[in-house]
């Protein structure tokens, strides 16, 4: 699973991938409805790849979160982010057991579950071998084109 480029901005539904860089503001693409639109740095935006959820031990990644929770679905989209967050809580103590309920609120969980479905929509959830076989395929046609 490959989260890089992936961003959540504060006050914009859904999740994000960054396009391109200009002068004072980002170019950023909706994975929802690929439109493109510039972020500025007014913006609160959190990249996926920098989020953890709070545990009783120590904090947890997110991409190490939903590893867990995709390997649990296998692979396959989980429930919804609308459903009643008592049902939420009891679905990740299966598995993240430790999390930390006083201090991950209901809202976060929201927001762990919709963001993690909008990814398997968009093929971003897969598992690691077939990872390593569409990076080998691209990584195989850039080296044929660089022979031409």
């Amino acid at each position: 699973m490959d989260i890089k480029g992936i961003i959540a901005i504060s006050g914009k539904p859904g999740l994000f991938k960054v396009a391109a860089q200009g002068r004072n503001n980002i170019i950023v693409e909706s994975l929802d409805s690929g439109k493109k639109f510039p972020a500025f740095a007014t913006d609160k935006i959190s990249a996926l790849e920098d989020i953890c959820i709070y545990t009783y031990e120590e904090d947890v990644p997110l991409l190490d979160v939903y590893t867990k929770l995709a390997e649990k679905e296998g692979y396959k989209a989980s429930i919804s982010h609308k459903e009643n967050p008592s049902v939420l809580r009891e679905h990740i103590q299966t598995y993240l057991p430790d999390y930390d309920e006083d201090r991950v609120y209901d809202q976060d969980l929201k927001k762990l579950y919709q963001w993690y479905n909008i990814l398997v929509d968009k093929g971003f959830v897969v598992k690691a071998k077939e990872e390593k076989k569409t990076s080998k395929k691209k990584t195989t046609k850039a080296a044929s084109e660089e022979e031409e």
